[in-house]
């Protein structure tokens, strides 16, 4: 079987349409149906069925998807091990984030990056939904992706995900708020805020949740900003109250805003790195990666507590 017809059951299988593989691989949707009719026949069995309007994988057609992604993890190991005995790390590694972990994390990874001869990191950002970060990966070597402590919406994706650091949420206050003196504070102590919150559905909103169950009693919801710039802004005016991630929140004026840790409740996300398993045995992208690593290290120990 040829591996290209291969890769575009793979392609297939994770990006749902015949539409979508043609645009991701630069060929028309005719070409692509013509190419995965002679992996059907070299098959010799259906690998693809009709449903409505548009088509699913069989049965077949999903385990040979499968097999797909161990071919081109084997095919990209082989070349990676190439890579290590020219002991040369090149090519372009393209990266996706969401806004405040690139704003933190890149610019230190990117000065890095530019020291190795031949190797490029193109970056990318976006206020991603937490269930499109896997989808990302179709698109992008690395995504930067983040979640609650105990929610992982990117399980059972077959994705290699790589843990960079915990960072906790903490409660931000106007730097002349009453409570701007105290080492830290509880559920009791904020619910009855008024709150800078999120968009219903965005992963924060489960934590102020959590505040009032804690405390017993609703929180007053003033506003729902997404923009932690905005969020920021809103609570120097004394507008009232909000979560703010303590390590990625980069530049807050702690003359206007003060951040204190949250005691009683689970306030912390993971930030981690998703790729797909063949893409992260490249050497450029694996040596991205590493510095990733290092530099996160080094941001969350500047931040603890």
């Amino acid at each position: 079987m040829d591996v290209r017809r291969l890769d575009l059951l793979r392609e297939l299988a994770e990006r749902g349409s015949i539409t979508a593989v043609a645009a991701a691989t630069h060929r028309t949707p005719s070409a692509v149906s013509q190419q995965l009719k002679v992996l059907e026949r070299e098959a010799g069995l259906p690998l693809t069925e009709r449903v409505g309007r548009g088509i699913q994988l069989t049965s077949a057609g999903h385990a040979l998807a499968r097999s797909a992604g161990d071919v081109a993890v084997a095919l990209e190991r082989a070349s990676a091990l190439w890579d290590e005995f020219r002991n040369h790390p090149s090519g372009e590694v393209r990266l996706a984030t969401f806004p405040s972990a690139g704003q933190v994390l890149l610019p230190g990874v990117l000065h890095e990056v530019s020291r190795t001869p031949g190797l490029i990191l193109s970056c990318a950002d976006g206020d991603h939904e937490l269930l499109d970060f896997p989808s990302l990966t179709a698109d992008y070597d690395i995504v930067l992706a983040h979640s609650l402590r105990g929610a992982r919406a990117w399980g059972g994706r077959g994705l290699r995900v790589v843990p960079l650091m915990t960072e906790a949420l903490d409660i931000a206050l106007p730097a002349d708020h009453r409570l701007a003196g105290r080492s830290y504070l509880t559920a009791g102590d904020v619910v009855d805020e008024p709150w800078i919150g999120v968009p219903i559905g965005f992963p924060f909103e489960r934590i102020l949740h959590d505040i009032e169950e804690a405390a017993g009693r609703r929180a007053a919801i003033f506003q729902r900003i997404s923009d932690l710039r905005m969020v920021e802004g809103f609570v120097a005016a004394g507008l009232g109250v909000s979560l703010i991630p303590r390590s990625t929140s980069g530049g807050i004026d702690p003359s206007r805003v003060v951040l204190k840790p949250l005691r009683g409740v689970d306030a912390e996300r993971d930030i981690v790195a998703l790729l797909r398993p063949d893409t992260a045995e490249r050497l450029a992208v694996r040596t991205v990666l590493e510095i990733l690593r290092a530099n996160a290290a080094e941001i969350e120990a500047a931040h603890a507590t």
